[in-house]
Parts: C-alpha cells; sequence; structure tokens
C-alpha cells in the first residue's frame, strides 16, 4: 500500500463526481435520491478507492448538508472513509456586485481548524467562484453533466499523484493541468 500524502484533498460533489438532475437523462441514473436522478462521473469508484490511498479526503459541496451526506454515503467505496464530508453550512455567502447575485464560497481557512495548514491542502471543484479566495489551492475540473465517456478523473488521478509530496501546494502552478497530462 502507497504511504499517504500529509495533504487533505477536499472534493467538490455535484458536476465534480456527480450528475444530480430532476429530469432525467437518456439512459439509466446510478440512483435515485428525493426528487434527483444521481449519474456518478465515470470511473468514481475507482478514483475514491485509488487516490483515497494517497491522501486524507474529504467533501465540500455548497449543497444542502443533509443531501451532501446522504449523497456521499451512496458512492462510498466500501472500506473508505472521509475525513469530513462539509456542506452549505461550512460555506460562507458571499455577493457578486457585478452581477448582482450571491454564491457560496468555501474559505478554506476553515479546514486550519481541522490541523492542515493552507500549504497542505488542495480543493477539487468545476466552479472557480467557490474557491476564490484560495485559488492556489484550486485544481479546476471540467464539469460533469452526465456523459458517460467523461475521463476526467483518468487523468486527475494522475495529475494528483504529482502534488502528492509538493511541499507547498499553493506554489504549483495548476492552470491546464489536464493539458500536463494529456501531453505525457
Amino acid at each position: 500500500m502507497p504511504e499517504k500524502s500529509d495533504k487533505l484533498l477536499l472534493l467538490d460533489l455535484d458536476e465534480t463526481l456527480i450528475h444530480a438532475t430532476t429530469v432525467p437523462l437518456a439512459f439509466t441514473p446510478d440512483f435515485k435520491f428525493d426528487p434527483y436522478y444521481v449519474y456518478m462521473r465515470p470511473g468514481l469508484d475507482q478514483f475514491l478507492a485509488n487516490i483515497s490511498t494517497h491522501f486524507t479526503l474529504g467533501v465540500w459541496s455548497s449543497a444542502s448538508d443533509k443531501y451532501v451526506e446522504e449523497i456521499v454515503k451512496m458512492i462510498t467505496p466500501d472500506a473508505m472513509e472521509w475525513f469530513m464530508i462539509w456542506g452549505k453550512s461550512r460555506c460562507t455567502i458571499k455577493r457578486d456586485y457585478n452581477l448582482d447575485t450571491y454564491y457560496f464560497e468555501k474559505r478554506l481557512d476553515k479546514v486550519k481548524k481541522k490541523g492542515f495548514k493552507l500549504e497542505q491542502i488542495i480543493i477539487v471543484d468545476d466552479s472557480p467562484e467557490k474557491s476564490r479566495s484560495n485559488y492556489g489551492n484550486a485544481v479546476y475540473i471540467e464539469p460533469f453533466e452526465g456523459d458517460r465517456n467523461d475521463d476526467e478523473l483518468r487523468y486527475l488521478y494522475d495529475y494528483l499523484l504529482t502534488l502528492k509530496e509538493v511541499s507547498n501546494i499553493r506554489t504549483i502552478e495548476k492552470r491546464g493541468w489536464r493539458y500536463q497530462m494529456l501531453g505525457k
């Protein structure tokens, strides 16, 4: 078994690990939760099982706490444990004055209370505004909207392994990470 990194890997839920919709897609969902048809990103089971041997894992979503807890139960492989599962109540509401809208931001300074320095935290999200204040920690992933041919997690896994031993995650340029992996 590989040695675990000292890094905390925080994963977003909707459009990162799963796609949940009230209107079913043209194929059978992986499961249903309340009014939602839920489609897991291709390779999710294997990704979670494998990446959990390298990093401490958490989920942080801006969806309701109950929704997040229930969905995470459904997607967690056997013998895998989450360090933390956070939902909307742990986010900070922010206002975009240009668009006159509100959004929920994931402020990583809240995670420091769990024993991780900012230099040790990687957050994977499809929405840049959700981790705007901690962009140095963010790896942005293409949104998953149910495409059964999606292979993003395969590339993400390989990329995350390149960050495993980095002493300060914030010093690494992460824009264009997928193209780096395609060029390998």
